[in-house]
């Protein structure tokens, strides 16, 4: 039984998986009211919170003074806010020590690239490594306010990176646009809310900044472009065109998205295609892509909503199935950690 541990940024979060029988039950502590009034995450605040919520979570859990079922500590070493991955690392620590257990680092976006599989996982524990195996070679997207990603699991479930972003992610794009249009934190949900009832036509935003043959992403055109745009209006404007305007802003960032992994699709031979990460809650994002899969005759495995976002069962999940891309023994915390190395471009 793994005991996992999350606390990158703002999500505190515990886990417990036993990989003969799948999760077993995870507990989540959110920020998001707490750092609402400064329109984002503040690192310090954070920090104490991770701390006032480890010992509350791990009585919900069903754990304290004694380990029960645990064998195993799991916990994300990077990358992260350096401040909430060491209380983080500091709480696995401390319970190694008492329970006299083994621990080893995850990398969370490796536990991002994992988790749509931790469904395939719970429909027969027992078969999962063949079901896995045939679902090899795999294209993955992960897409959050902190990145954007394509990689590649090969047969030898290698982990290879094929396209990242060269300025904002994919969910900092539509964070700062619905900033920039007046809306809450945090601004990606508010911004697919509004869109909902768009025209995405009415208004034409850049849809490819970075060529689309290229392997990278770029969004911050994309901002710009809306300012400008705004700069425009005036409040009454804003207000009669704020549908159509998130629609067409959130169409431009999935049109960049889906346009980058339908070249990688044609330029290789792959079985599924996957999406994760806290953008990829977003229901037009997921749409498109399960059209892609379909279009490419590619099984499609999307992270349950539940973990999108920064969650602990992903990191126990990868605990199990991402053997090696494991940190053990004397491992610290690396805030700028990588998913894998870059893939060569020819």
């Amino acid at each position: 039984m793994i005991l996992a541990i999350e606390s990158s940024c703002d999500e505190s979060a515990l886990a417990r998986f036993d990989p003969a029988s799948g999760l077993v039950g995870e507990w989540v502590h959110t920020q998001i009211d707490l750092h609402k009034e400064y329109g984002g995450v503040v690192p310090d605040l954070a920090s104490r919170e991770h701390l006032k919520n480890f010992f509350p979570l791990l009585s919900a859990a069903g754990l304290s003074a004694d380990r029960g079922e645990i064998t195993q500590i799991a916990v994300t070493h990077g990358p992260g806010l350096a401040g909430c991955l060491a209380l983080g690392m500091a709480f696995a620590r401390s319970l190694a020590v008492a329970w006299n257990l083994p621990v080893v680092g995850v990398n969370h976006l490796r536990g991002h690239a994992y988790s749509p599989f931790i469904a395939l996982h719970q429909q027969s524990p027992q078969d999962f490594a063949q079901a896995f195996e045939g679902l090899l070679p795999h294209l993955g997207l992960i897409v959050s306010g902190g990145n954007t990603i394509l990689f590649q699991i090969d047969m030898d479930q290698q982990l290879t990176v094929l396209a990242e972003t060269v300025d904002d992610a994919a969910g900092e794009a539509l964070d700062k646009g619905a900033k920039l249009l007046g809306l809450p934190y945090p601004g990606g949900p508010q911004v697919e809310r509004l869109a909902a009832g768009g025209d995405a036509s009415v208004y034409d935003f850049p849809k490819a900044i970075a060529p689309r043959n290229e392997r990278r992403f770029s969004f911050s055109g994309l901002k710009t472009s809306l300012r400008y745009r705004l700069e425009k209006m005036s409040d009454s404007e804003l207000e009669a065109a704020m549908p159509d305007i998130c629609a067409g802003y959130q169409g431009a960032v999935i049109d960049q998205l889906v346009g980058k992994t339908k070249h990688l699709i044609q330029a290789a031979e792959y079985r599924s295609l996957g999406l994760s990460g806290g953008v990829s809650n977003n229901r037009a994002l997921r749409a498109a892509m399960v059209r892609l899969a379909k279009r490419f005759r590619l099984s499609c495995h999307i992270a349950q909503p539940q973990h999108t976002g920064d969650n602990a069962a992903m990191i126990a999940f990868a605990a199990f199935a991402d053997q090696a891309g494991l940190a053990q023994g004397d491992f610290s915390i690396e805030p700028a950690l990588r998913l894998a190395q870059p893939a060569a471009q020819s």
